[in-house]
């Protein structure tokens, strides 16, 4: 579920190889964990709330965590209307509009699914950077991965059978979710390459200016809740705080220590995690096309990868290589 950094990316400064208080492979498998859980946890969420409740409750908490480590370092909000503005953008494509998307796509489609829609976003950014990014030049493996990753997707669809038992329209919803990171990815490398503001001040501000694009939204197509179901409540709770605001706070650290290469290898491991939990703890139903599709298109999204790369991060937000203000889920 997305997941850029437009500071980093844009300033194109070296990785920070410093030594940090955790091992970055443990900080690699906490946020390939937390990332393919979010769309369990999203699942959880729409049992008792509205899409957009979900959304907004998520990109709250994410708030809050980023807002008490800016408090923290004291970093302030980035300046300039300009910046601002396009934050807002990226805040839409980045986070706003995807996360809504898979929230409404799991109302009908199992959490499964979702997730391996979400890895689909390394294609459509390569696609996309073909057309809107002049120094990404084709190359036939790149062609082929994009071919193959798309092979992936109609095979976890079952297209042979005339996509039986898939909901077109949630299916279709996901995958908007994933082609909504890249659009806004190469919009962020656009307009805010050069940024000194810090990247969680960027992020802080991408994230609040989320978080009111859904304050507004939400009470237009929603009504209050008549009652709050503890459990749903606490995946919503998790999936902010954990899903969104700690796992960026921790993403941008492997950006730092490993470079953007290893920390966007998390992409390839949220689909199978997100597999694993919908099947063991929610029951989703598993047949053999959904594994081996999935294996096709995280194939495709690896050749995709090969040679000079704009970043396409994985989850839910943003990209790890992009200049960050970047999903899923």
């Amino acid at each position: 579920m997305t997941t850029a950094t437009p500071a980093r990316a844009a300033a194109g400064r070296a990785p920070d190889r410093s030594r940090a208080a955790v091992d970055w492979r443990l900080r690699f498998a906490f946020l390939s964990l937390v990332w393919g859980f979010s769309f369990l946890l999203i699942k959880v969420g729409t049992q008792a709330y509205a899409p957009f409740q979900v959304t907004l409750g998520r990109l709250l908490f994410g708030t809050l965590v980023l807002a008490a480590a800016m408090a923290v370092r004291r970093e302030r909000l980035p300046r300039g209307a300009r910046t601002w503005g396009h934050l807002t953008v990226a805040a839409f494509f980045l986070n706003a509009l995807p996360f809504s998307l898979f929230a409404y796509a799991e109302l009908t489609v199992p959490s499964t699914l979702a997730g391996i829609c979400n890895a689909t976003s390394p294609l459509w950014g390569m696609a996309l950077s073909l057309v809107a990014l002049s120094e990404d030049r084709p190359t036939r493996v790149r062609v082929a991965g994009l071919g193959l990753g798309f092979l992936g997707v109609l095979t976890v669809l079952g297209a042979w059978q005339g996509f039986q038992g898939v909901d077109a329209t949630g299916t279709a919803l996901a995958l908007l979710a994933s082609l909504s990171y890249p659009v806004g990815w190469i919009y962020v490398r656009r307009t805010l390459a050069g940024t000194t503001a810090s990247h969680l001040s960027l992020t802080g501000a991408q994230l609040l200016l989320a978080t009111a694009q859904l304050a507004f939204v939400t009470p237009l197509f929603t009504s209050v809740p008549s009652s709050f179901p503890i459990l749903p409540l606490l995946a919503v709770v998790a999936l902010g705080t954990l899903g969104t605001g700690v796992a960026m706070l921790v993403q941008y650290g492997l950006v730092s220590e490993v470079g953007p290469t290893t920390a966007q290898m998390v992409t390839y491991f949220i689909p199978v995690i997100a597999t694993a939990a919908g099947v063991a703890l929610l029951g989703e139903s598993l047949t053999w096309s959904t594994p081996v599709g999935a294996a096709i298109v995280l194939a495709g999204a690896a050749l995709t990868q090969a040679g000079p790369r704009t970043g396409s991060g994985g989850e839910p937000g943003v990209p790890a290589d992009a200049p960050r203000p970047r999903r899923r889920p």
